[in-house]
């Protein structure tokens, strides 16, 4: 199975994705901040990286571009975890590179899926044209919001 790198500042949360993810044979390596994570990233290789977006002293979004301004690092996979459910922020995790998006609470069951689905190559096209729908629904949402809070403020 793969090994995914979990980067989250909450130890209950890190511990719950590990044992999900663990329970599916997958190896699963901790960090609980994003410094700590680009200080590991090259030593574990992970398959993907599974990052909450708000934590203290670097967001998850500084580590993503870390990740992609690094050649070595650049090709692996994001999937934001985070509790962060804005549409306008969901947009922009995954104009910004992250190739899912999952709010918290979720499921274990469905962060797993979703997971696998990302990691199985015989599903990355499919993987790749739901992210481009779900990019398209949020840019029409965050237009709509957009419009609405103008039409508010006249």
């Amino acid at each position: 199975m793969a090994k995914i790198m979990v980067v989250d500042d909450e130890a209950n949360i890190r511990k719950l994705v590990e044992t999900t993810l663990t329970n599916r044979g997958h190896e699963v390596v901790t960090a609980d901040s994003g410094r700590e994570a680009l200080g590991m990233v090259k030593i574990v290789e992970p398959d993907l990286i599974v990052l909450d977006i708000i934590m203290p002293g670097m967001n998850g979004h500084e580590v993503r571009e870390a990740l992609q301004a690094d050649e070595e690092t650049a090709g692996i996979p994001v999937l934001h975890l985070t509790a962060v459910g804005d549409y306008t922020e969901q947009l922009d995790s995954l104009e910004g590179g992250a190739v899912a998006y999952v709010t918290k609470p979720f499921t274990p069951s469905d962060l797993a899926a979703t997971i696998e689905g990302v990691l199985d190559p015989t599903t990355q096209d499919a993987a790749a044209r739901e992210k481009t729908q779900q990019e398209t629904k949020l840019r029409t949402i965050v237009e709509v919001m957009r419009r609405k809070q103008e039409d508010q403020g006249e």
